[in-house]
């Protein structure tokens, strides 16, 4: 079960050998969800992976609510560019929306979105 391994100029390991391992093929497959569902969870990935809907879902995380006349204040752009990102932010079911009156107030879906956005910042800050 050993590999020879070889360093490329880029210090990637790579084997100099090829050895199946079937046990460990078995696992993945059984293991690895269904083409829709890995479609669905990429999207999310490429949703949440531009920076002014990160900084959307950020601003959300500290309040309860936000209108989308404060969050565009807080991230300085227009309503009209907030309104758009959020209507992204909302198909995704990332975030969800109640008025009251004239005012449209949003929030974080569920506690999902939070932890998968403090695992992330975890993540690219440790060291």
């Amino acid at each position: 079960m050993s590999k020879n391994k070889n360093t490329t100029k880029d210090n990637i390991e790579i084997c100099q050998t090829i050895e199946i391992h079937e046990d460990i093929i078995k696992k993945v497959h059984e293991n690895t969800p269904d083409e829709n569902t890995l479609n669905k969870l990429s999207d999310l990935f490429k949703v949440i992976g531009d920076k002014t809907r990160m900084k959307i879902l950020y601003a959300l995380m500290q309040v309860e609510e936000m209108c989308v006349c404060d969050i565009s204040v807080v991230l300085n752009k227009t309503t009209s560019a907030i309104s758009h990102q959020l209507r992204v932010l909302r198909q995704a079911d990332l975030v969800k929306f109640r008025k009251e009156g004239k005012v449209v107030f949003y929030s974080l879906n569920d506690e999902h979105v939070k932890e998968l956005i403090k695992v992330g910042y975890v993540h690219v800050t440790e060291k």
